[in-house]
């Protein structure tokens, strides 16, 4: 638990605008004369005289611990409060999201509109991420099925394209942070909607059945949201491959070039849309690939995905998920609603029903009975931001400034000064 002395995650938009939220301290913050019970160590790259610093802790031992922090024993005991080391690894992932929204084209009078706007190379650094120790190994795209009105023509900023830049695959190669982490990591970083192709498909909410090659207990029927499959398998015959394609050959590829290290591992991540895409993905390659290294996804205010049988073949897998959830975000309370039992038992919603069982089982294949997966992590905007600004309550810089000041929902969910005064200067300077 952290005491009230400890570090201000901070740059000059107080680490909301820029994507180097969870590593890099001011240095103007930095008074080691308070920090008793920790050990400090800050990199010989660090300059006292510039805007930021890099530091970690010593202390924690992040290498020693980094299957539970993946997930291995359901995150028991880490989240409420929550664990200094896990709290480091859910901002630093938020990071590699941010520079998925980053990298995005979002000039609808460009001709690059809705690609990647910067070379695999250079991605990262160019988002803040130089020193992060990965380099982007693929680029992902996903294809929408549904198809614009012709009307949409006569508007050229409201032109969408069928196949947009949606994430990268990264993978970390550098010796001293592979050393840190405790294994090889590998990242699959997904952005959330921002096409009106994607938000069509958003609105494709009943539940379909997963195709032969994703469902492979015959006695059970794994759905999930209709839109949100349709962007992970439509390809463009010829010039795009799919979203799952894409992904099934980059697994293979590492699978082949690191399946002989003894610690490794693959986290995907994403917010809103890509919260769900990175559910959905672990859900298919856990499913398609044997003896795979522990896939963890840590996911950001997504929305619903799959029904009872989607989630039980995903603990099947072995998956471990992590839902990053802001109670004041309607985004994830949809789409459809939740009857289950054990839903009920941990979550206060309205959206979510007890039936009789009898009722229950009859239900369950119903096209718009959703469940939800693994296990959350609740934080709450209601003493920050105004009721009913949907639009702050699911960005996610709402969600890292959430998780980064979060401390226990039974004591002190934020540090009340920060609350009062660093989020008021980010909620008006930027959102």
């Amino acid at each position: 638990m952290r005491c009230p002395n400890q570090l201000f995650l901070t740059n000059k938009y107080f680490g909301m605008v820029l994507p180097n939220t969870w590593q890099y301290y001011s240095a103007s913050t930095l008074n080691l004369s308070t920090i008793t019970h920790r050990i400090i160590k800050i990199s010989n790259s660090c300059h006292l005289d510039s805007s930021h610093c890099l530091v970690f802790n010593d202390e924690d031992k992040l290498g020693k611990r980094w299957m539970e922090f993946q997930g291995i024993n359901n995150w028991d005991g880490l989240l409420d409060p929550l664990d200094d080391d896990l709290h480091g690894e859910i901002l630093r992932y938020g990071e590699f999201v941010e520079a998925a929204y980053g990298c995005f084209d979002f000039d609808t009078s460009s001709a690059t509109y809705a690609t990647c706007r910067y070379p695999k190379r250079s991605m990262l650094m160019q988002c803040g991420l130089g020193r992060s120790g990965y380099k982007v190994v693929k680029n992902l795209h996903a294809t929408c099925a549904v198809q614009m009105p012709r009307w949409i023509e006569k508007f050229p900023n409201l032109k969408s394209p069928q196949s947009s830049w949606i994430g990268y695959v990264a993978v970390c190669d550098d010796v001293d942070e592979i050393a840190r982490l405790g294994r090889r990591d590998i990242v699959i970083a997904y952005r959330g909607t921002t096409t009106y192709s994607e938000w069509l498909e958003n609105l494709r909410v009943t539940l379909t059945c997963l195709p032969d090659d994703m469902s492979p207990d015959e006695n059970n029927k794994p759905m999930v949201q209709s839109g949100l499959l349709s962007m992970y398998t439509t390809k463009i015959e010829g010039q795009t491959p799919s979203l799952q394609e894409t992904i099934r050959e980059e697994i293979i590829s590492i699978l082949n070039n690191y399946s002989d290290e003894y610690s490794l591992s693959i986290t995907i991540t994403g917010h809103s849309l890509g919260a769900a895409l990175a559910t959905l993905t672990a859900y298919d390659v856990t499913t398609k690939f044997n003896n795979l290294p522990m896939v963890t996804v840590l996911s950001f205010g997504g929305p619903r995905v799959g029904n009872k049988s989607f989630r039980y073949q995903l603990e099947k897998n072995g998956t471990k998920v992590l839902r990053i959830v802001n109670s004041d975000d309607p985004i994830t309370k949809v789409p459809g609603f939740v009857i289950d039992d054990d839903d009920v038992a941990h979550r206060g919603d309205a959206m979510v029903a007890r039936l009789p069982s009898w009722l229950d089982k009859y239900m369950e294949d119903a096209p718009w009975v959703y469940a939800e997966v693994g296990k959350e992590l609740k934080l709450s905007s209601k003493d920050s931001i105004r009721k009913g600004n949907v639009a702050k309550c699911h960005d996610l810089k709402t969600y890292l400034y959430l998780v980064n000041n979060f401390v226990s929902s039974s004591t002190c969910p934020l540090r009340a000064t920060v609350r009062n005064y660093s989020f008021r200067l980010y909620l008006r300077n930027t959102i």
